[in-house]
């Protein structure tokens, strides 16, 4: 297969990549990771060698990975802000379906269901989790 890109264009695919496989492996144990997808991203990086980028790629247990540079380089700021949202955005539906006693979404409730949801992500801009308590009880 070939693919063109421009060098921007690969730049990008590189981000796109490395973020995949984030969400593939990055919680996975070292023994459970899924292998195919590290071999796609060492594939991919491998072609930063030929590309003026090698300072994105190293070799590491003998595979081409993103370096620490490109690690460091700000891709982590967009999975983070990624993780963020998404937080907020389960957590706001999680608790406006418990306010209807766990009624999933059908197309009755839905309005409901919206204003809930949207009334905590509006919570959460303003205050983030400093208005989020938890009543533990004793066992």
């Amino acid at each position: 297969m070939k693919i063109e890109l421009t060098e921007q264009q690969f730049r990008y695919l590189l981000d796109l990549v490395y973020i995949g496989n984030w969400i593939m492996n990055s919680t996975r144990e070292e023994n459970d990771r899924i292998r195919e997808y590290d071999a796609v991203e060492s594939t991919i990086f491998s072609h930063c060698l030929h590309h003026r980028m090698s300072k994105l790629v190293e070799l590491y247990n003998g595979e081409l990975i993103p370096s620490l540079a490109f690690a460091d380089g700000g891709i982590h700021e967009v999975i983070d802000q990624y993780e963020d949202v998404t937080f907020f955005e389960i957590l706001a539906e999680e608790l406006a379906l418990r306010d209807m006693d766990g009624e999933p979404m059908t197309g009755e409730n839905y309005e409901a269901l919206k204003a809930r949801i949207d009334a905590y992500l509006s919570e959460f801009d303003r205050y983030g989790t400093d208005h989020i308590t938890v009543d533990m009880e004793e066992s």
